[in-house]
């Protein structure tokens, strides 16, 4: 294969995505799987084809991703921001349309812990003042 034309890092929740665009006809590969065999839901597979459809370059870059950790909502929101920052380092004229639609910003919310005497982060056993 190529080398490839842009290499970036995605993360979200505690998934990261090492991705690579190249040149090519629009394969998306996802952990040496193809995307419709990774990710079973239309909706997982529509969050990280979306720099692309902003951008109208669907079909133009062959994409390889390596992503480990977290599930399948955090591992697509991983692999579009990689996405979305490979574009931009492709082509800077991008960067405004994809800042605009938020692809460019790192999702930062993580799990709070859970807390010791109660059952979960924040909620707590019931009260019983008798």
């Amino acid at each position: 294969m190529a080398k490839a034309i842009a290499q970036t890092v995605g993360r979200r929740k505690s998934a990261v995505a090492q991705v690579r665009i190249f040149p090519g006809k629009g394969e998306i590969t996802v952990n040496k799987r193809p995307i419709n065999d990774y990710f079973h839901r239309v909706t997982h597979r529509n969050i990280l084809l979306d720099p692309l459809k902003i951008v109208s370059s669907e079909g133009q870059y062959d994409i390889l991703v390596s992503v480990r950790g977290g599930g399948q909502t955090g591992q697509a929101g991983a692999i579009r921001l990689g996405i979305a920052r490979g574009l931009e380092k492709i082509n800077g004229d991008s960067r405004a349309a994809l800042k605009a639609a938020g692809f460019l910003t790192r999702d930062a919310r993580e799990v709070e812990r859970k807390k010791y005497g109660r059952p979960g982060a924040r909620k707590k056993f019931q009260f019983s003042k008798r």
